[in-house]
């Protein structure tokens, strides 16, 4: 390789990284002006300064209350939330070398649902069970889907199947709860199926919080594995990579954080769905899109949950909101597939 070679994989790389880190940069002050605007607009529009001044604990009369209570425990749900949905999606799909191989689409989501609906509705459980459960449904349900889709070779598309019946399966669990749960149970379990901020408290988000700031870095460290695991199995080890633990870990780490975000949010729709293919394009080639999916995530459930607010007449939850955008793409991405032979 001559000199004129190396210098231009060497300006490809360069051009590359700024690329990743000015998109990088961009997601992370809009996520910024987002955060701002949850906690400024409202029944009532407060002041930038008078919400610095209850963020750093100063009591403000007809302000304090309508922050420190209502708005910053939605903006943080919406946070942690949405960033645990980016990242836990792009690694499945990457790692399955699929679009459709995410969350949503596999029934892992819905089993973390099914779980929570029934502590819910039928337990009354408190929300530290609440979130138990969902992470071990969540894994539980990952199980089965290797179990069922195991054959004499592994396929994509198998476990992709599978991964449809089984959340048809499971939404079908969580549709007969609905129907032998107490009356008075059922508007409250419809408003967290749909995906929603609404209600979020301070004291809830403890779990959610800790999972993001516990598996976020343990998942973007070996997302750097993610396209060498895309390359297979034998080239992955032979490039030096231990393709059984760090499947297990980045499988782990998705699963617990997805698994605490439904607890605490809902299913939010197709949050977990776009937000890797949109960093994908963003980004390109050539970087981890691990931390960009991320705040994908987060401007998708903050934008759409201020669009459910503001922009009607009636206030609609975050989920109904991200189910409008993400509904025609996973058409779009079902008509491609199909044209192609994927299926």
């Amino acid at each position: 390789m001559n000199n004129t070679s190396v210098e231009f994989i060497i300006a490809g790389r360069r051009q590359r990284r700024r690329r990743w880190i000015v998109v990088t940069s961009f997601l992370t002050v809009l996520a910024c002006i987002l955060c701002c605007a949850m906690l400024i607009l409202g029944n009532t529009i407060y002041p930038i300064k008078d919400v610095i001044r209850v963020l750093t604990g100063e009591k403000v009369e007809g302000v304090s209350f309508a922050v420190s209570t209502i708005r910053l425990p939605r903006m943080l749900a919406g946070l942690f939330a949405g960033f645990a949905f980016g990242i836990g999606g792009t690694v499945f799909q990457t790692m399955l070398r699929n679009p459709l191989a995410n969350p949503n689409v596999i029934g892992i989501t819905s089993g973390s649902s099914a779980a929570a609906v029934f502590c819910i509705v039928i337990l009354q459980s408190s929300n530290a069970i609440v979130s138990i459960a969902s992470v071990i449904a969540g894994l539980a349900t990952v199980i089965l889907l290797y179990l069922f889709s195991r054959g004499t070779t592994f396929s994509i598309g198998r476990l992709i199947l599978v991964g449809i019946g089984i959340q048809a399966m499971l939404n079908a669990v969580i549709s007969y709860l609905l129907l032998v749960s107490a009356q008075q149970d059922i508007p409250a379990a419809l408003r967290w199926l749909s995906g929603s901020l609404n209600g979020s408290q301070l004291h809830t988000l403890p779990p959610l919080v800790i999972s993001v700031l516990v598996f976020a870095p343990i998942t973007i460290v070996l997302g750097k594995h993610l396209s060498t695991l895309e390359l297979g199995d034998q080239t992955a080890t032979s490039l030096g990579v231990n393709t059984d633990k760090t499947r297990i870990a980045l499988i782990l780490s998705a699963v617990c954080m997805i698994a605490l975000a439904t607890a605490t949010t809902g299913p939010i729709a197709f949050i977990a769905f776009l937000s890797g293919p949109i960093a994908k394009r963003l980004v390109g080639v050539g970087f981890s899109n691990i931390i960009p999916a991320g705040l994908v995530g987060v401007n998708l459930v903050l934008a759409s949950d201020l669009i459910g607010q503001f922009a009607f007449e009636v206030r609609y939850p975050v989920g109904i909101i991200t189910g409008i955008l993400g509904a025609p793409y996973l058409i779009y991405l079902l008509i491609r597939m199909n044209r192609k032979g994927d299926f």
